[in-house]
């Protein structure tokens, strides 16, 4: 949607297909960094969605070991080279709705729901596509088509394009409850790592669809732990006790499992078939970087593609967009949420306590703290990318 929007914004008529029958609440990310709200405040949003969302100006490191604070990085210092100095928790499929409702379905901009690409093939002047709808097949031709069909990417298994990586043993569940944690552990911020060597555990605060809002805990499975036990109402339940004892069950407003891979495609860009977001490279979740590093291939195509298409520029422009957001997910998007998730599970004490000294360190010398804030809301990978000839 936001690639859809920027396109539009630059004069380009776009054509969204989703298979779904309509938005689907899928709780999926949520932490929108200072760069990426720039981006979207460029093409007109921000206004409407940051009163939706939570402020988060600070994140907080935490060993669960010693029920301690590690670290804190507060994004407030760095208003001098963040015009949005925060990280905005709104849920990504608030995001995608909110454009839906407010900028699409006009003539240039057609959102069509029920709708899945079964079939491309590309020409020298274009692509025909295949499309599943409800009154049957629908054959289309386009000047390009942009897979951001997810990990799972139907376009980029039809264009051929393979999936360079790795999945990892264990799954992640995600487990929501309405419980404030905040009125319990005054420790707390809305953004939360918890490192463990047992099970560590990320802790974010959303605002949810009810006053109060929700607390969102991911928690990795045991890579021999059955899906079907994991999500029973009495293993949740142990689970959240486990990691932050309370009086009484905890009210659970959703769960999910799901498995986790770092992934990077091949190539961005096959003749006129691109893509973006998480068909073109997936992570884990800790540090909040799949959707950040989406909406950063978004913004780059559009603003690439709508020279092409306009005349303005040679389509090898495109490669250029390829290189750019390929170096970002290889060099920056992948090793840091590696790295991020080394850092959480280390279970060798004596690493461990190195880990921890280190980011304290860095925490406690101001220049040191600015150069993680800029890396850990991607601003150095943006910026790098971006002077990638």
């Amino acid at each position: 949607m936001v690639c859809a929007l920027a396109l539009n914004r630059r004069g380009i008529p776009v054509t969204v297909f989703e298979q779904e029958p309509a938005p689907v609440k899928d709780q999926r990310a949520a932490s929108i960094h200072p760069p990426t709200l720039e981006l979207l405040d460029a093409i007109g949003i921000t206004e409407t969605i940051i009163p939706l969302g939570l402020v988060s100006t600070a994140y907080r490191f935490h060993d669960r070991v010693t029920q301690s604070v590690v670290a804190e990085f507060d994004l407030d210092r760095m208003r001098d080279e963040f015009k949005f100095p925060f990280v905005l928790q709104y849920e990504q499929y608030k995001l995608t709705a909110s454009i839906a409702a407010e900028y699409a379905n006009v003539a240039d901009f057609d959102v069509r729901f029920s709708h899945c690409v079964t079939g491309i093939a590309s020409r020298d002047d274009g692509v025909d596509v295949e499309v599943a709808s409800p009154s049957g097949i629908e054959k289309l031709n386009a000047a390009y088509v942009i897979g951001c069909d997810g990990g799972h990417s139907t376009v980029r298994r039809l264009a051929g394009i393979k999936f360079e990586g790795f999945t990892y043993p264990e799954k992640f569940i995600k487990i929501a409850t309405t419980f404030d944690f905040g009125t319990v552990n005054p420790d707390l911020v809305y953004r939360n790592y918890f490192s463990d060597p047992d099970q560590w555990c990320n802790l974010f605060k959303v605002r949810g669809e009810r006053p109060g809002g929700l607390w969102r805990a991911i928690f990795p499975l045991r890579s021999d732990e059955d899906d079907a036990v994991a999500l029973s109402a009495d293993r949740i339940e142990e689970r959240l006790q486990k990691f932050f004892p309370k009086t009484g069950r905890y009210a659970i407003e959703y769960v999910n499992v799901y498995g986790v891979s770092q992934r990077v495609a091949k190539t961005f860009r096959r003749g006129r078939i691109l893509l973006a977001g998480d068909a073109a490279h997936v992570n884990n979740p800790i540090g909040g970087m799949g959707m950040n590093g989406g909406i950063h291939d978004a913004i780059n195509l559009a603003d690439k593609l709508s020279a092409v298409i306009k005349g303005e520029a040679d389509a090898d422009l495109l490669d250029r967009y390829d290189r750019q957001r390929r170096h970002a997910a290889v060099t920056y998007i992948q090793a840091q949420t590696i790295a991020n998730k080394h850092l959480m599970e280390e279970s060798d004490p004596a690493v461990r306590a190195a880990n921890f000294d280190a980011l304290r360190r860095t925490a406690d010398d101001p220049e040191a703290a600015r150069r993680y804030m800029r890396r850990a809301a991607l601003l150095d990978s943006l910026q790098t990318a971006n002077a990638v000839a």
